[in-house]
């Protein structure tokens, strides 16, 4: 990239997701997640998601558009398949497991053990998770000079 860098990107801190209601986002999410409450203040709930979190905002006024999404990763893709099922959630066509909130917010799962994405193993142990990558995972993860294993 061009022009002077700045500091560099490490991470995610939290997203925030507008959603019509806090209570029935909520309710919705914890559906399909188990959810542990951060806390809430001024409109929003904070959701934990390890060493991040996800801030439900009150505040949709309009539809959002259509590619803009988010990816949340889960320890167990088929479980999350079932609740959703068990929800009555409609499962968007494709290849992947993504799906649309009640706000319309466009929602992709993706799995630890297949994604780049790692956790720190004293997050992991925080979660009481053993998991684990996928060959090409941890393939991926080499290639950027990151060590799976250690």
């Amino acid at each position: 990239m061009t022009g002077m860098p700045g500091a560099r990107l490490v991470g995610i801190n939290h997203v925030a997701l507008e959603v019509g209601d806090i209570d029935q986002a909520l309710a919705f999410y914890g559906q399909l997640f188990e959810l542990s409450l951060r806390g809430r203040a001024h409109g929003m709930a904070f959701v934990d998601m390890g060493d991040q979190f996800l801030a439900l905002s009150r505040g949709r006024t309009q539809p959002p558009d259509e590619h803009r999404h988010f990816g949340l990763v889960v320890d167990d893709k088929a479980a999350t398949r079932r609740a959703l099922e068990a929800a009555g959630v409609e499962i968007l066509p494709g290849r992947g497991l993504d799906f649309r909130d009640p706000w319309g917010n466009l929602v992709q799962i993706v799995q630890y053990d297949e994604v780049q994405f790692t956790k720190t193993a004293a997050v992991l142990r925080s979660l009481d998770l053993d998991l684990g990558k996928t060959a090409q995972a941890r393939d991926e993860l080499r290639a950027k000079g990151i060590d799976p294993d250690g």
